[in-house]
């Protein structure tokens, strides 16, 4: 039983689903995904967002019925046990994480470096920007993980407050705006490369699953746990399509492909001015720092579990400077793909990594329908589409982004390799 003083009702419940997904996400892939789907970008978020609705039903059901901080990690142990498949497809996650971790530090570089060339005489190099954030978020981890989520807390209000002043000032504003024509028809990509391009930003959407993790201390959780999934995933869903509706409708094109890595702030200004755009900047600031810190510490976290569970290396459980050394791997790991990888190779990688992830979670509940009470169909819905997603996705990268979808076969592929090699050297050392 968890403690009556650590429990949380479903307005927090809810807050760790809409922080976990507005994270950095929004901030980092709204123009990437403009650039891929120009006046269809709504709709793009809208399919990105139905497969994150269906998974969080698997999501609901299995935290209710096997709640664990392990989250993610628990329940494809439980679906699958702990062998190769499950130890890979949680090596993924982990991986995934650090993807999404220099997806948030590349998004902060990025708004931080169009912030001082904006208010200053001077520029500041992204990569110094993105390597500082990573390099403080690790020593914050190290010191103080109060101090992570006090953070977090603060952040998750003030950029949700922001985003919806935002929201309500652009759509009043979009009425009189020369550019609202942007959104005809007309200027929809064809149907093949619009769903493709929600896919590619599909990261925006995946943090709902961080509830799972909160799920033993949530209260009166036959209610709370499926409404919290439910009810954060469709608020997001909203806020992006009205963010992506107010984007595509103010902004021209060739605008927003030159400000593509913080088009949000550029966004802001035709409605706001100046002062928008500063504010805009600020807020994804403070987002993507929080993002970054509260995902080291997971990552860690789900570094430390894998280890403890005998899924990769005993030598993962050791502390180091009073965290799992884990900690250090992951933000080392960061910092290399966030200053060597371009966005849209990181977005690609992190996309198709959690909707495998998701694939995988779905139909987990699919076998344990009869332990979770379940409806099968719609975990198998979801399942058949994330993996048909996954296909889309790749076809569409390997034309447009060789690269990207090179590295993100590469990182699924590569999580297996290790999971296999551990087990069977971990085979041979018994029989010795």
């Amino acid at each position: 039983m968890s403690n009556v003083k650590n429990e949380i009702g479903l307005p927090e419940a809810v807050s760790i689903g809409i922080g976990g997904m507005v994270g950095g996400g929004i901030f980092a892939v709204l123009g990437l995904s403009v650039e891929l789907s120009k006046g269809g970008t709504p709709l793009a978020f809208l399919i990105a967002g139905i497969l994150a609705f269906l998974t969080s039903y698997s999501y609901a059901r299995l935290s209710l019925f096997y709640p664990n901080t392990g989250g993610t990690v628990n329940y494809i142990n439980k679906g699958f046990g702990e062998n190769v498949f499950s130890g890979g497809t949680n090596n993924l996650l982990w991986i995934s994480y650090i993807v999404m971790l220099s997806l948030y530090a590349s998004a902060f570089g990025s708004y931080g470096a169009a912030l001082f060339k904006i208010t200053g005489n001077f520029g500041t190099d992204k990569h110094l920007l993105i390597s500082l954030i990573i390099i403080f978020c690790t020593l914050l981890n190290y010191i103080s993980f109060k101090a992570v989520s006090t953070s977090e807390s603060i952040a998750v209000f003030i950029k949700i407050f922001i985003l919806i002043i935002f929201s309500g000032i652009g759509l009043w504003g979009l009425k009189g705006n020369n550019n609202i024509h942007q959104l005809a028809l007309e200027n929809w990509v064809r149907p093949f490369k619009l769903i493709s391009g929600g896919f590619v930003i599909f990261v925006a959407y995946e943090g709902f699953e961080l509830i799972a993790n909160a799920s033993p201390n949530i209260k009166n959780p036959l209610k709370n746990i499926p409404l919290s999934f439910y009810i954060s995933v469709i608020f997001v869903i909203i806020l992006y399509i009205l963010i992506a509706l107010i984007t595509v409708g103010s902004v021209p094109f060739e605008k927003i492909s030159k400000a593509q890595e913080y088009v949000l702030a550029v966004a802001a200004e035709p409605v706001l001015g100046k002062a928008g755009y500063i504010i805009i900047s600020i807020t994804a600031l403070i987002s993507t720092f929080s993002a970054i810190n509260v995902s080291l510490y997971g990552g860690s976290r789900v570094n430390y579990e894998l280890a403890e569970d005998d899924e990769i290396s005993h030598e993962f459980t050791v502390i180091f400077w009073g965290e799992p050394v884990g900690l250090l791997v992951t933000a080392i790991l960061t910092l290399i793909i966030a200053n060597f990888f371009n966005l849209e190779s990181i977005s690609t990688s992190g996309s198709a990594g959690f909707l495998l992830i998701f694939t995988i979670v779905n139909l987990a509940n699919y076998k344990l329908a009869k332990q979770t009470k379940s409806l099968k169909w719609i975990s198998l819905l979801g399942a058949v589409l994330c993996f048909t997603a996954l296909i889309f996705l790749m076809v569409q990268q390997f034309g447009s982004n060789f690269t990207g979808a090179v590295v993100g076969l590469l990182l699924i592929i590569l999580s297996y390799i290790i999971e296999l090699i551990y087990k069977k050297n971990k085979s041979k050392s018994k029989q010795k």
